[in-house]
């Protein structure tokens, strides 16, 4: 008849909105579909016993939470994270419990077009922890030492170190945002030896979710522990004082610096040194700038 179109050309209707039980009844096929493959032992993990499943189906969308909803995070110049291949990327650290290597590795994954994911170096004592040493080596973690770091740069993957180690997370609350000391430089020398761009990372926010008011050495002597903090909360409020406070993130990620031209000065100590100290100075200056963006710790 004139004018009948053909049942295969009719044009699409409006597009429907999901159910209310549709997104959970879209969580538990996922869940159970982790759950066959966790059973079935269909999963990869490297030789650094690195699980990309079990870090994108439990670790990720529990910190997802944090960064997204509790601390209100804001990333700029993720544009300077390199799409492939390596890159090792340096950050401010703080906190008094280092949340601030999870955050930031959820978030690079989660905003970064490539979805990479970042391999994170940790001091030895993360990896003598029972539960924490396997959550670390599940989620790509490794022992901060250059072999490992230079293996990880050399497979083209994206590093992350922190080299104020426990002397910037255990700081008191009165040097916040002051960058301690970066150690000898070994972060730099893994990057001359590959020629790996160092990103900086400047990250505001984190030392404000436990702010430290005072370090109890003997104690932390006895536990064998880098400090034992004392906070509004911890230890008066018991495991409540644990919450982290909901203060408002910002992680800006600098221009890369290169260093390929420079692999053959990886042993000149003054070329590390004045590396680092350019890493160094440019975390510093845009915690400045971010900080000023940021007047209110706790605003939206």
């Amino acid at each position: 008849m004139a004018g009948d179109e053909p049942a295969g050309d009719t044009p699409p209707g409006p597009a429907v909105a999901d159910r209310p039980g549709d997104h959970w009844d879209r969580k538990v096929a996922q869940g159970l579909a982790f759950l066959r493959r966790r059973l079935a032992g269909d999963y990869e993990v490297d030789e650094f016993g690195f699980d990309p499943d079990l870090t994108d189906a439990v670790v990720h969308p529990l910190v997802r939470l944090l960064y997204r909803d509790w601390f209100r995070t804001e990333v700029s110049g993720i544009e300077h994270v390199p799409a492939e291949g390596a890159g090792l990327v340096v950050g401010n650290h703080s906190g008094t419990v280092a949340l601030d290597a999870l955050i930031l590795s959820t978030a690079l994954h989660d905003r970064h077009p490539a979805r990479r994911y970042l391999r994170l170096l940790g001091a030895d004592l993360v990896f003598r922890m029972p539960v924490v040493s396997e959550i670390a080596r599940k989620t790509g973690g490794t022992v901060a030492c250059n072999p490992d770091a230079e293996r990880l740069l050399g497979n083209g993957e994206l590093v992350g170190v922190f080299p104020e180690g426990f002397k910037g997370v255990g700081k008191l609350y009165s040097d916040r945002y002051k960058l301690q000391r970066f150690g000898r430089g070994g972060f730099v020398s893994a990057a001359l030896r590959t020629g790996t761009p160092i990103v900086p990372v400047a990250i505001v926010g984190g030392e404000e979710i436990y702010p430290m008011l005072a370090d109890i050495k003997p104690l932390a002597r006895l536990l064998k522990l880098p400090y034992f903090p004392v906070t509004p909360t911890f230890p008066w409020l018991g495991p409540l004082g644990m919450v982290p406070l909901p203060s408002k993130w910002l992680i800006e990620f600098c221009p890369p610096i290169p260093t390929a031209h420079l692999r053959d000065s990886a042993d000149d100590p003054l070329v590390v040194f004045n590396l680092a100290d350019q890493v160094r100075e440019t975390i510093q200056q845009t915690l400045h700038k971010l900080l000023e963006r940021r007047p209110d710790p706790f605003g939206p």
